[in-house]
């Protein structure tokens, strides 16, 4: 049974799949793996974007549907300017190199985040690479660019009550249904599974509405190294939780018992 995109695990249990649906990826330590190696941070980001084909390959081998990943943060600008302007550079990279083959193994690519910040070259590339990709439906990869929670909730609500003027001065009705359509990542079912790279146990404005209850996974490996081998382990530690909703563990095996 699939879950439609919009409801939430807040309000309903959604079925639980052995394997995520959803996986969420902060790509961290790409900087600190270049520095242990005595290379430029600059060559760390560019392993950072092999490392990502990869995983894309290994979700899809495995039959997970959603792949969203944080590219860079609205808090990312406060790095050192050359770093940035590299980051950019390397996103338009990406986009010439990489679209043409998602395309061919039927991936949607999807870029949420304000791109007000963007240039106008980097924001025409984006329009294109989605455009291209829009029919597409075997698998369904998010990059998340100038994005940050905290902006996203704002966003929504800005929209909602732009939808829905009437709501600013009767705030008791509105409902989560209200919000959720008007949220980046509306398309998409909750994450399942929320994985950190380089060591770090935060979640650092990524999907805060979104991951009410998902299974968080943090691990040392950076994210150059973060391999198919280092996927199954983090799916592996998904299918050993006990994904209870509010539930007690009673509860939730009364619910997986066959009746008979």
């Amino acid at each position: 049974m699939t879950i439609p995109a919009l409801q939430s695990s807040t309000l309903i249990v959604p079925d639980i799949p052995n394997v995520p649906r959803h996986v969420a990826v902060i790509m961290d330590g790409n900087g600190r793996w270049a520095n242990k190696r005595h290379l430029p941070r600059m060559v760390g980001h560019e392993r950072g974007v092999a490392a990502l084909r990869g995983v894309v390959e290994s979700c899809m081998k495995r039959g997970v549907k959603y792949l969203t990943v944080f590219a860079f943060s609205s808090e990312n600008w406060r790095r050192p300017e050359d770093e940035v302007s590299f980051l950019m550079g390397l996103f338009i990279k990406a986009l010439e190199r990489e679209v043409r083959d998602l395309h061919a193994n039927g991936v949607r690519l999807r870029v949420i985040g304000d791109r007000t910040a963007f240039s106008k070259k980097l924001c025409d590339m984006i329009d294109r690479a989605e455009a291209a990709t829009a029919e597409n439906d075997k698998f369904h990869l998010t990059v998340a660019a100038n994005y940050g929670g905290r902006w996203d909730i704002l966003q929504a609500t800005r929209k909602m009550l732009d939808t829905h003027p009437e709501l600013a001065t009767n705030g008791a009705v509105i409902t989560e249904e209200m919000l959720t359509p008007h949220l980046s990542m509306a398309f998409a079912p909750e994450p399942d599974l929320f994985i950190r790279t380089g060591g770090e146990e935060r979640i650092s404005n990524f999907l805060l509405w979104q991951s009410a209850y998902t299974e968080f996974y943090f691990t040392e490996c950076f994210w150059p190294e973060f391999d198919d081998a280092q996927l199954e382990l983090a799916i592996q530690s998904y299918q050993q939780r006990e994904r209870r909703f509010g539930r007690t563990s009673a509860q939730v095996l009364q619910c997986s018992t066959p009746v008979s």
